[in-house]
């Protein structure tokens, strides 16, 4: 069986075309995917619409990112499905249908990563390259059990990658193993300018956790005290700087004014023809006004203000990914964009700061995933990732 043809539905059908990969390097012997945000050459680069697609034509040329990884001999292996232009966190596109989640196939992949989340979860590849603006490859990551991380913003290339809002856009990255993990980021994200201690001041951030579902909150104490075992005590404090749903509208303004300067010409002109959901995602970018997005903006650097004093150079914050394990895969529009929204209030924290965030899987819920998160100042993206190690090497108690 192809890896197209797959029952996960993680990757595309495309034409497979010889992608050379150096012959040994640090990262031999690993498989990746790529989201097909980023151009590989012999592929065309789809976004997700069949517009966008048939526009294309074959890519002469690889993105950076993806180029470093075979520079450090992974193996690609296709590219993977993701939610429609980007805009969405479901996992669901209205043209190709949905990837499977590998961890609990009756609940959503979340996205818009969503074909990289699948495939690896189905262990058809060792790692893959998402992107996350707004959660894409924080919320799969939770919902499909793995580790994820969005970057430090621009510390990953994202040169011929579609983009989204560039202010907020960053290339992140899954796995199933911390292992494949640490190696994966040693290549992409290289030697943090200044690491965190070993010990960093730990930071549980309790006004997060209040945004989650309540009936999650067992597993989440459970998996914090995992982390406070690894790391130490956490002391309880307020992450946000004023009310929650005033950070969520700066996002989405600031989000929504970006996204129509990068894709609105494309749509007006060509009449993309998108999923409902996506739509009005457009339509509500479309009317942004520049007094809303300077507002927004003004909020957007308050806040990360705020954070950076908070952290300071060791510290870590210590927060729960999503609001609750994945919905179902039936679950109504309604219900998915409810809780989408309340996703967003906790995701833009790092979002606005531009501040990098891993995902662990450390938390369950009937039987699903759910991922507990760390956050910390710019630029400590591969200190997190040997925090995540150090966490991830104690046993999971019950």
């Amino acid at each position: 069986m192809s890896l197209a043809t797959h029952p996960s539905r993680s990757f595309l059908p495309y034409p497979p075309a010889a992608v050379a990969h150096a012959s040994s390097g640090p990262l031999s012997g690993l498989r990746f995917a790529v989201k097909d945000l980023y151009d590989v050459a012999g592929y065309p680069t789809g976004g997700g619409n069949p517009h966008v697609l048939a526009m294309s034509g074959i890519k002469t040329a690889t993105a950076p990112a993806v180029q470093c990884l075979l520079d450090a001999g992974a193996a690609f292996v296709g590219k993977t499905h993701t939610d429609e232009l980007a805009f969405s966190m479901n996992g669901k596109n209205a043209h190709y249908g949905s990837p499977v989640n590998g961890a609990v196939p009756d609940r959503i992949t979340g996205g818009s990563s969503s074909g990289s989340a699948s495939a690896v979860s189905h262990g058809l590849c060792d790692f893959a390259l998402g992107s996350d603006t707004g959660g894409s490859v924080r919320a799969p990551a939770s919902h499909c059990g793995l580790l994820g991380i969005r970057p430090s913003h621009g510390r990953i290339s994202l040169a011929r990658c579609l983009p989204l809002a560039e202010s907020l856009d960053t290339c992140g990255f899954f796995a199933r193993d911390v292992a494949t993990f640490a190696r994966v980021a040693d290549v992409l994200l290289g030697a943090d300018a200044a690491s965190l201690p070993t010990a960093p001041r730990l930071l549980l951030a309790e006004d997060v956790l209040a945004l989650t579902h309540p009936v999650a909150a067992g597993a989440f104490a459970t998996a914090f005290a995992r982390v406070q075992q690894a790391l130490g005590p956490a002391a309880a404090i307020r992450a946000a700087d004023r009310p929650f749903d005033d950070l969520y509208w700066a996002f989405r303004y600031v989000q929504g004014w970006e996204a129509w300067r990068s894709d609105g010409e494309l749509i007006e002109t060509y009449g993309l023809r998108m999923g409902p959901d996506v739509a009005a995602r457009f339509a509500f970018s479309r009317d942004v006004t520049p007094g809303q997005f300077d507002e927004a903006t003004q909020v957007r650097h308050a806040f990360t203000r705020h954070l950076a004093a908070l952290l300071g150079h060791d510290g870590v914050l210590l927060l729960p990914t999503m609001p609750d394990i994945a919905p179902l895969v039936d679950a109504t529009e309604q219900a998915l964009e409810d809780y989408r929204n309340q996703a967003v209030r906790m995701l833009c924290l790092a979002g606005l700061s531009g501040f990098p965030q891993i995902s662990l899987p450390l938390a369950s819920r009937d039987g699903a995933p759910l991922g507990v998160s760390l956050l910390g100042p710019a630029g400590s993206d591969r200190s997190l990732v040997a925090l995540a190690e150090t966490i991830m090497a104690l046993p999971q108690t019950a």
